[in-house]
């Protein structure tokens, strides 16, 4: 039984993947809410969902719900929740402009969120980052792993942090989310990289790649601070101080792991897009720039 309870929300779900089908289901299963889950026009996701009439798991557990290819801009959602990539976003803040959803979360990550929650309305959007492993297999079943307590999705909407706990979903509400995405891009971005390049040699990634993500995610540590932000949580304080030697260490052991991998190296779109973002940061002159041939050399080779 839920310590939260939340009364059922018509709730729309921009992004019929891993993710956007893992938050569906538990939102129908365990929240109850009235879900539609919005997949990619004439994409096999979409042929996938409108067969299965919702979502199934690979332990064979079904949630009933609507299934659309478009999101009708007309229907005054309670909740629209944005799970598609941030690469992906910009062909639809138009349709998030002009739609009636009542509240968009963000659930991606971003290195321009301030800008992001400006083009659809700073009063109706919150940001988030999503702690669930999800997988898709050949015929569209879904595996989901939840994090526990130390593994909390988080949102700058204390509300969407509730909706999300009722679920089944850890949650938190985090203050400072804008801050907390924009230091966390760095490092997602050279966990995809270095994903990337083992799964290319599929026994791990090269030292020198490792040593070169490191010296990127230093260089992207002090193009965030010369933006004047300050580095947020204590965890990536504490990351940024290290040695690039046990930076990169860390990133070639994790290259190692399999799992890891197989996780992470979907995402190499979503990785040189996001490093585009940094090197489209302004150009910091005072104190010391940061080394934008570094950052540029993040993009998976």
């Amino acid at each position: 039984m839920s310590l939260n309870p939340v009364p059922p929300l018509q709730i729309a779900v921009l992004g019929g993947g891993r993710i956007g089908s893992a938050f569906a289901f538990h939102l129908v299963r365990d929240g109850h809410h009235d879900v539609t889950l919005i997949a990619r026009p004439n994409s096999a996701r979409l042929a996938q969902l409108q067969r299965d009439h919702g979502v199934i798991t690979t332990a064979g557990d079904h949630a009933a719900m609507t299934v659309a290819d478009t999101l009708d801009e007309r229907v005054p959602y309670d909740l629209l929740l944005v799970t598609v990539l941030g690469h992906q976003i910009a062909p639809l803040l138009p349709a998030l402009r002009r739609c009636a959803a009542k509240s968009i979360q963000f659930m991606f990550m971003t290195f321009e969120p301030e800008r992001l929650q400006q083009s659809v309305g700073l009063a109706r959007s919150a940001l988030g980052m999503p702690y669930l492993q999800s997988n898709l297999d050949d015929h569209g079943r879904v595996s989901i792993s939840v994090g526990g307590s130390s593994r909390q999705t988080l949102t700058s909407e204390p509300s969407c942090a509730a909706i999300f706990a009722a679920a089944g979903l850890p949650a938190r509400h985090e203050d400072k989310m804008a801050l907390w995405l924009r230091c966390h891009v760095p490092l997602g971005v050279a966990f995809e990289s270095v994903a990337v390049a083992g799964k290319r040699r599929g026994k791990g990634a090269p030292w020198r790649r490792a040593q070169t993500l490191a010296l990127g995610l230093s260089a992207c540590y002090r193009l965030v601070r010369g933006e004047g932000y300050e580095i947020y949580p204590a965890s990536k304080k504490r990351l940024d101080r290290l040695p690039v030697s046990l930076v990169a260490t860390m990133l070639w052991g994790l290259s190692h792991v399999a799992s890891f991998r197989n996780l992470l190296a979907t995402g190499e779109a979503e990785c040189g897009a996001l490093v585009d973002a940094m090197l489209a940061a302004p150009v910091v002159t005072k104190g010391r720039p940061a080394d934008r041939d570094a950052i540029r050399a993040m993009k998976p080779e």
